[in-house]
């Protein structure tokens, strides 16, 4: 199996550059709800396909979802972000298109904490699917191909949800 790269999609494509300005229009809230949304969609069943009877991604999405709606707290989203979901991540060095599954459900989980994680479902969900769908003997470009497509999608959906000149934007600061 040729290296692989953990992520798929440079920050500085017109792609990923369109979607951050897509995301910064945005409310918190709007942007976990499609971040969880499309995760549940498009990237959670590739994570269940390949780890069939883990729930881990789905319990971090789950217990964003709590959060917004007051039933769970910070810490405790936390907790099961980071020692569930992203453990899930760890274990699965050798299945890339698993492993970038589960780090894209946790990134979309961790929206209720910093929307700027929103950008992780773009750059580890484009990989989970690109090496989902193509395998893991591609060139480079074939997985950029298909990364690039599927952040199109991504804004897509993210257009569909948003909300003309929202009144209460997420305050982003991207690191660049």
């Amino acid at each position: 199996m040729p290296k692989l790269r953990k992520t798929l999609g440079a920050a500085g494509s017109s792609y990923i550059l369109s979607l951050m300005r897509l995301i910064e229009k945005q409310s918190k809230a709007t942007i976990a709800s499609w971040c969880l949304g499309y995760c549940e969609e498009h990237v959670l069943p590739i994570f269940e396909k390949h780890c069939p009877g883990d729930i881990r991604p789905r319990m971090a999405i789950s217990a964003s979802r709590d959060w917004f709606q007051n039933k769970k707290k910070l810490p405790e989203i936390k907790y099961v972000i980071l020692n569930q979901c992203h453990a899930a991540a760890r274990e699965l060095v050798n299945n890339p298109a698993a492993q970038a599954a589960a780090r894209a459900c946790g990134q979309a989980a961790a929206c209720c904490h910093a929307p700027t994680h929103s950008l992780g479902l773009a750059f580890y969900g484009a990989a989970a699917i690109a090496y989902d769908r193509a395998g893991l003997c591609e060139k480079p470009e074939v997985y950029d191909k298909i990364a690039a497509n599927e952040c199109a999608k991504m804004e897509a959906a993210l257009q569909a949800l948003a909300v003309e000149n929202e009144p209460i934007p997420a305050k982003i600061k991207w690191r660049r």
